[in-house]
């Protein structure tokens, strides 16, 4: 009798072995899955972020999706107001946000990508204007429609002296109604590519035109927590090779 209990013992290990391993894989498999929190605002930056569709698109969480695809991550969106998500990346509820360096308060808190792509930011006018911008003074006494917590360091003293008016909104395709539709505001400051996405889905087209002078160029980047150097260095990494092969512009011409 005392044999065959023995015998019966390996039997029962194995067993149990057996129906506890789909637990133990399952378990594997989630610490090794890797989650890339991604924020794209409540109201997108179109083409750059596009969120009034079943699924977020854009440029940049295009190549997002694809550089993190490659580096094992599983991309998940999160909708963060911009007052919100300096506070929030840095208490790690999310991982990533697309930003300018220079459109930032404190930059030295964060890391930052190589730029994906670059933004110019010029002004958008009521065709009927007669406005022209060539220098900061050609906007003294003007009304300027900008986006809610954007900085603008070219304009920021004029700003606060008070030659140069701003109003902010939290919506790009706001700007171009209220600049449209108000008395009282002069030009609308964007992106360029983000005004002529605007103005041809909303059918305005042809009731705007940009400066052929802009007031600033920057890298449009992803912005990280310090911690996050390592990925930083194989984003940068994977990011250099799709500007070489191709892959970039081929997001770009989806948009363009």
């Amino acid at each position: 009798m005392q044999n065959r209990r023995s015998c019966r013992l390996p039997v029962a290990i194995s067993a149990l072995l057996l129906a506890f391993s789909p637990l133990v894989f399952r378990t594997a498999d989630a610490q090794e899955q890797k989650v890339f929190h991604f924020n794209i605002s409540p109201n997108g930056y179109p083409p750059y972020l596009i969120v009034d569709q079943n699924a977020p698109s854009g440029i940049m969480w295009d190549v997002v999706s694809l550089i993190t695809q490659r580096l094992g991550y599983t991309v998940v969106s999160e909708k963060i107001p911009r007052k919100r998500v300096d506070q929030m990346l840095l208490d790690g509820y999310i991982d990533a946000t697309p930003r300018a360096r220079e459109w930032t308060d404190q930059p030295e808190k964060f890391l930052f990508t190589d730029p994906i792509v670059n933004i110019e930011e010029v002004f958008f006018i009521p065709k009927h204007s007669k406005l022209s911008y060539d220098t900061p003074e050609d906007l003294y006494s003007k009304t300027v429609v900008t986006h809610l917590g954007y900085l603008y360091p070219q304009l920021e003293t004029y700003f606060a002296e008070g030659k140069i008016r701003r109003f902010d909104v939290s919506r790009d395709r706001d700007m171009f109604t209220f600049v449209l539709h108000g008395d009282r505001f002069d030009a609308a400051i964007a992106d360029r590519l983000v005004g002529r996405w605007i103005l041809r889905n909303e059918g305005l087209q042809d009731e705007f035109r940009s400066s052929g002078k802009g007031i600033s160029e920057y890298g449009f980047r992803l912005m990280l927590r310090r911690d996050w150097q390592t990925f930083t260095d194989q984003f940068n990494e994977e990011l250099a090779r799709i500007k070489q092969n191709g892959e970039l512009d081929a997001i770009l011409a989806n948009y363009r």
